[in-house]
């Protein structure tokens, strides 16, 4: 599959951004051809995602290697890296060539300079030595040659230096415009994608990867590989390993100088000898191993653990600090242990020898002087550009052997990126959007015979789920815990898919609608609702982003949710900053900070019944407007005293009835309370999974069944 279509935008986004930073738009109503799954987006077996997928497999009985994780040489992964590049390459490198094409040039030009300096440098130096060794024989000193050549010595310290803050200047700014729009461009992705398309283990992994390749721009990915402008040092190597060829071509061989070329190749590779010799065995991929991936995560798990404050208070209570402890002790062990395997024989009589033999090295890189001593055609200088020179083309060759090793690992991210940004949301319709009609009445739902299962589970959540709302209507869900009313929900709010049965909304089958565009005629308050780390005013605003610093659509949103007093005793009122404490945030806010056992320093801390009504509140913002014509309440209540549910109902009931008091809005809303439920118009009875009765209550109550029964036993 090509990279055309989904790098476009991305080639665009970098124009942009070029010259300026790019701007929230409106969403747009085409895309690209989507999959069936996301593991199908590449359904050709020379697809992006299928290579970077094929790579990921271990040799022990298939296995997928962690995130991050190296992959071996061997024939099978270079073909996946051949064909990863042949895909990939060409377009990413356009996409990055669009945002600065002079500097991208410069970029190229000042690289190859650069790895001319070395040879530069090591030739001056050696003129220089040769004028004072001529000097100091001669007896005559005559200051005019060494004084040109000094001169020629700082000018050439003076353009290396100003060459280097050019192209350091020059590489920062490309560096970062292209990081930014990579950066973006992920994010964005990963924004569209919904619920059932992260919950994959191997798109997660994907992202993670693509993530460890955004950060490689920076220099701050721990994978320790080249992005894909660090490939330009491998230009630069090349460079550098011809000018040094170039030079000790250039000079003349009789017998002393082959002797001093000898030992200066002989001393410049013994170092290399050892340093791979005591290397050797030493670096360890835990990550390419199984048993090391589930130390490493089993590490990290215990480690959050111990420092999130979402489990401090459970921690404690439950006494859990020793079972943490103990946990990532074994596992550290182990992470240690495969480090340690590698490096048993440290500590062997090799090590020492190699110890002997560094010092043996110090002494054999003099013998080469002793030796052009003895001559008449002896030249200090010439000796100090072959040991240079051989020296920079043994060691730039290792540096280049080792950028080639890790830019073959990066080729590996690179696929992932770029399968990153062909994946589709699953919950996207297949084909054509349906548009949504408005009936002015209330949406109307028919549910048939639905069934859920959770990935990873093998009996299903949801069975045979057969469900109407009509226009207008108010439905209540009620059942036992773990009957799968928030699931049930959640799947009606087109947050979930479901692996069987329909859903029709006003007639039309939901999966024709786009999810956005779904999710904008609906309300709803999550029992699970997020608490942002921000001011009250921002908690409440999100639930109508465009109307979030309009102070009338604010007002009121709190008063029908009965949080205008709550917003009002704060000491900054709407701008006060809330303590989510207990939460993960996922952001770090500037003023969150933790002091003592109290809430985070400049924020304020809320009960549960008060977070609940800035979460009806949130969902009461865009309650009203003529678009919304579904309602979901799932548990809204659940902590708020009988006065206060009975003031949210109300308000509910206000918002779904015009001035003529008909029908506007349809709403479905969970709750244990069945006091509450009477209110609905009709109620679905759930246990194990599926709508057992259904009808109002009084019909229900006459059918003596579960609902009367649990009714019963609630009064």
């Amino acid at each position: 599959m090509s990279l055309r279509s989904p790098l476009a935008a991305l080639r665009n986004l970098c124009l942009e951004s070029a010259h300026s930073f790019p701007q929230p738009c409106p969403r747009a109503r085409h895309r690209d051809p989507l999959p069936q799954k996301p593991h199908s987006s590449y359904g050709h077996p020379q697809g992006i995602y299928a290579l970077w997928a094929a790579s990921r497999k271990s040799s022990r009985a298939g296995e997928a290697i962690g995130p991050g994780a190296h992959r071996p040489f061997s024939v099978r992964t270079l073909s996946f890296a051949f064909d990863l590049i042949r895909l990939c390459v060409a377009d990413l490198l356009l996409v990055l060539w669009s945002l600065h094409p002079w500097r991208s040039v410069l970029l190229i030009i000042l690289e190859l300079v650069r790895g001319v300096f070395p040879a530069f440098r090591g030739y001056s130096q050696a003129l220089l030595i040769n004028e004072l060794q001529a000097l100091i024989t001669s007896n005559n000193f005559t200051w005019t040659c060494i004084t040109r050549h000094i001169a020629v010595e700082f000018s050439r310290l003076a353009l290396e230096a100003i060459i280097d803050a050019v192209a350091t200047e020059n590489e920062n700014v490309v560096y970062g415009s292209a990081k930014y729009a990579l950066e973006y461009r992920q994010m964005e992705k990963r924004l569209k994608l919904d619920l059932p398309t992260l919950a994959d283990p191997e798109i997660r992994d994907l992202f993670r990867e693509s993530d460890l390749f955004v950060r490689s721009f920076g220099g701050m990915s721990s994978f320790g590989l080249f992005s894909t402008f660090d490939f330009m040092r491998i230009l630069t190597s090349i460079s550098e390993l011809i000018s040094h060829a170039l030079v000790l071509s250039s000079l003349t061989f009789n017998r002393p100088h082959l002797t001093a070329f000898c030992f200066s190749v002989l001393t410049s590779l013994l170092p290399l000898i050892l340093r791979s010799a005591r290397a050797h065995g030493s670096y360890v991929d835990e990550a390419a191993d199984p048993q090391g991936t589930r130390a490493i995560h089993k590490q990290e798990k215990m480690r959050h653990l111990a420092q999130s404050e979402s489990y401090r208070q459970e921690l404690i209570f439950f006494g859990l600090g020793p079972w943490i402890l103990q946990g990532w002790a074994k596992a550290r062990r182990i992470v240690l242990g495969l480090e340690r395997q590698q490096t048993e024989g440290n500590l062997s009589l090799r090590s020492l020898v190699s110890i002997n033999l560094s010092s043996l090295t110090s002494f054999v890189q003099n013998v080469p002087l002793v030796l052009l001593y003895q001559s008449p055609s002896a030249s200090l200088g010439l000796f100090t550009l072959y040991q240079t020179s051989v020296q920079a083309i043994i060691f730039t060759t290792a540096n280049l052997i080792h950028s080639i090793r890790m830019a073959y690992q990066g080729v590996f991210l690179m696929g992932a990126f770029c399968a990153a940004m062909e994946i589709q949301p699953v919950l996207q319709p297949r084909g054509r959007d349906a548009p949504i009609k408005s009936s002015g009445k209330g949406m109307r739902l028919d549910v048939k015979n639905l069934t859920y299962t959770y990935p990873g589970c093998e009996s299903p959540v949801l069975r045979n789920v057969s469900l109407t709302v009509e226009a207008g209507e108010t439905v209540a869900i009620v059942g036992f815990n773990g009957s799968g009313k928030s699931t049930l929900a959640k799947i009606l709010l087109r947050m979930y898919d479901f692996d069987s049965g329909d859903i029709l909304v006003n007639g039309v089958n939901i999966k024709q609608y786009a999810p956005e565009d779904y999710h904008s005629r609906c309300t709803a308050v999550f029992q699970d609702f997020a608490k942002y780390s921000g001011s009250a005013q921002e908690n409440i605003g999100v639930g109508c982003i465009d109307k979030m610093r309009c102070a009338h659509t604010l007002d009121m949103a709190m008063r029908l949710a009965g949080a205008k007093e709550t917003v009002c005793s704060l000491p900054k009122g709407l701008q006060t900053k809330l303590d989510i404490a207990g939460q993960d945030s996922g952001s770090f806010d500037s003023g969150h900070f933790i002091q003592g056992n109290g809430p985070a320093y400049g924020c304020h801390g809320l009960s549960g019944g008060e977070w609940q009504r800035i979460a009806i509140s949130r969902a009461f913002m865009r309650a009203d407007r003529p678009e919304v014509e579904l309602l979901v309440f799932d548990e809204p209540t659940s902590s708020l005293d009988a006065h206060a549910q009975k003031r949210i109902f109300d308000s509910i009931e206000k918002i779904c009835r015009s001035a003529s008091s008909e029908r506007k809005k349809s709403v479905i809303f969970i709750t244990h309370r069945l006091s509450t439920a009477r209110r609905a118009d009709k109620i679905a009875m759930m246990e194990s999974g599926t709508i057992c009765e259904f009808g109002t209550h009084q019909e229900l109550l006459s059918r003596d069944g579960q609902y009367a029964a649990l009714y019963r036993a609630s009064i």
